[in-house]
């Protein structure tokens, strides 16, 4: 079964105004063990991240003002919390679960971190949610450790992952794809690799013909060893930030994609699940179930 990290239990309970949309971590967990997709042994623990490695992606001035808790509320209002020793911890440990997560998928070909995805943070700042970018992170790790030469960043989440495009925009052995909401967050992007802009609207035909298009694309030019994949819901028609009309069905289909195009070029995945603000939490918990279920089905 697929090995997958779990921070929220780790860690102290957040304060009330940080629990949305986090209580949808510990609901997933649950529904995937309750239905025999994951059994608990498949659950890891990670540990607080070294920070040497963090500091391979970001700037070291602006990791001690966030570990000391010396960011300016303007800054922190940028990130959309209100930042906290529990806050902070919660997110090296999402940090430490992704990198994990590599080592477990150059093993079995798939592991999945139940967090994760923090594409908006930038090397010396962040931004929307986002604190330090797990996958800049990983991805760095794995090349700097030379495990791996190419490395794809598919983020599939409904905002452009502005802060990973701008930590590799000049680094020829990361490819990032973006494909996200033209008239979404963040307002100004950044210029990934590839970048396919959505209309509001964007339904399921459209959408995963623009999906397989883009990856034709990638494939023909780049050879990836390794596959970061951001996988956010927030594409649903019944999200409440979006602005998609993407079924439930689609968003299972656009996943099932990514990974049996991974599983035919024998790279490994590892995926996070990002965004999700549909108003009815068990439709977001189904959505992230589906990547689950499709991963443990397509690799095991």
């Amino acid at each position: 079964m697929v090995k997958t990290a779990f921070a929220e239990r780790y860690v102290h309970p957040l304060p009330e105004n940080h629990r949305f949309p986090m209580e949808k971590y510990d609901l997933l967990l649950r529904q995937l063990v309750y239905e025999g997709t994951l059994d608990h042994s498949d659950i890891f623990e990670p540990k607080t991240i070294p920070m040497n490695t963090v500091l391979e992606v970001h700037d070291g001035q602006y990791l001690n003002r966030l570990m000391h808790l010396e960011l300016a509320p303007s800054e922190q209002r940028k990130t959309g919390f209100i930042h906290s020793q529990e806050l902070i911890q919660r997110e090296l440990v999402i940090m430490e679960g992704t990198r994990m997560c590599c080592e477990f998928a150059l093993e079995s070909g798939i592991a999945m971190n139940i967090a994760g995805g923090t594409h908006h943070a930038f090397k010396d700042r962040g931004e929307g949610f986002c604190l330090l970018n797990d996958f800049a992170i990983a991805a760095a790790w794995l090349l700097n450790e030379k495990k791996r030469n190419n490395v794809l960043i598919i983020d599939l989440d409904v905002h452009q992952g502005n802060g990973t495009a701008s930590i590799f925009e000049s680094n020829e052995k990361v490819f990032t794809f973006s494909m996200h909401g033209e008239n979404n967050y963040p307002l100004h992007k950044e210029k990934s690799s590839l970048d396919i802009e959505l209309k509001n609207g964007t339904r399921d035909k459209e959408y995963l013909y623009e999906l397989e298009q883009a990856l034709d694309q990638i494939l023909n030019k780049f050879s990836p060893d390794f596959i970061f994949y951001q996988c956010g819901v927030d594409i649903l028609e019944s999200d409440k930030l979006g602005h998609l009309n993407v079924s439930i069905q689609g968003c299972r289909e656009r996943d099932r994609i990514v990974f049996e195009t991974a599983k035919s070029l024998e790279v490994p995945v590892v995926c996070a699940m990002g965004g999700g603000y549909s108003p009815d939490i068990k439709v977001i918990v189904e959505a992230h179930a589906n990547t689950f279920r499709h991963a443990q089905n397509i690799f095991f």
